[in-house]
């Protein structure tokens, strides 16, 4: 699994990649075929609470599942991501398992 993490206008810092990879490692736990995940992190302006924005993506064979969510910091926001993620991938797998 490649995991790519891309921080828009500001720099991440390695706690913070590291919290990262640690949490979406845990993603095939739920699905084990996953190809690449896409990390996207953003301060959105202004610069309030719940500003910081995540948006992951993950690529399957055959699909590519999508979640974005902005909360205060972004390990909540990962956290988020993640755990919506795995109802998605865990979702895509009844359907393969269907057919």
């Amino acid at each position: 699994m490649d995991i790519k993490i891309q921080s828009i206008h500001f720099d991440a810092t390695d706690q913070l990649k590291a919290f990262i990879e640690k949490k979406t490692a845990k993603l095939e736990k739920s699905y084990e075929d996953i190809q690449k995940v896409e990390v996207q992190l953003k301060v959105v302006k202004p610069a309030t609470a719940m500003n910081k924005e995540a948006a992951v993506t993950v690529n399957v064979p055959g699909n590519t599942l999508f979640v974005e969510k902005v909360c205060d910091t972004f390990e909540e926001s990962i956290d988020q991501c993640v755990d919506s993620l795995k109802v998605q991938l865990t979702k895509f797998k009844e359907k393969q398992r269907n057919r």
